[in-house]
């Protein structure tokens, strides 16, 4: 496989995944009050109003290569959302949250029912083309450990954001103390090996599901 196709099976899934994850942040905080994300001109499918230099193209792009395509991850821009607009914060702030992961999980049903030959056939796909099989394959994973992994309880992260609202208010305060160190929390459990083991795909029982179940319909 050429390292443009590579590219290609890797990027388009994976650009669909953060893109659709955020819109879906600020779609639903628009409808529960929040009119930010709108404004800043986030409520697009267009990807370069999501585009994150680092995130979404340097470490995805050294990821791919260095795995041959076997591995890769991104972030984009996160979407603006002022808490405090919405109608009922400490609910509509769970929701919010949970919007990015929902559609992530939604995306990768999509991709492996894209997979089964009666709706490869209905598109004009030909599902013997190693490349749409492979992008396929990657779509479900990509879109499940994104979910998995926004989902982990730690603040900026989506499931930072519903173990908050879930909390008393004096938990949840407390935990928003937690929040700048977010992301050095992430890069020891990156390095440790703990962030691996918890979004491993061969322990994810939702991943298996997707593949054993509905992929393998095809």
């Amino acid at each position: 496989m050429s390292i443009v196709i590579l590219v290609a099976t890797v990027a388009i899934p994976m650009i669909f995944a953060i893109t659709v994850h955020e819109v879906a942040h600020g779609w639903v905080a628009l409808h529960l009050g929040d009119p930010t994300a709108k404004y800043a001109g986030r409520l697009t499918l267009n990807p370069i109003k999501h585009v994150d230099p680092l995130g979404t193209i340097i470490v995805p792009f050294v990821m791919v290569v260095a795995s041959s395509g076997m591995w890769a991850f991104g972030w984009a821009k996160p979407v603006p959302v002022a808490f405090h607009n919405l109608r009922n914060p400490r609910r509509d702030m769970i929701l919010v949250a949970a919007a990015g992961p929902a559609v992530n999980l939604a995306m990768a049903l999509g991709w492996a029912l894209l997979l089964s030959q009666r709706i490869a056939f209905d598109l004009g796909l030909d599902l013997g083309s190693d490349w749409i099989v492979q992008m396929s394959l990657f779509g479900v994973v990509i879109n499940v450990l994104l979910a998995v992994f926004n989902m982990l309880p730690i603040p900026p992260l989506d499931g930072g954001r519903v173990l908050a609202g879930l909390l008393p208010p004096q938990f949840a305060r407390a935990l928003q103390y937690v929040e700048p160190f977010g992301f050095l929390i992430l890069i020891a459990l990156m390095f440790t090996g703990v962030l691996w083991t918890l979004v491993d795909p061969l322990r994810l029982p939702l991943l298996r599901f997707f593949l054993r179940t509905v992929a393998g319909l095809a």
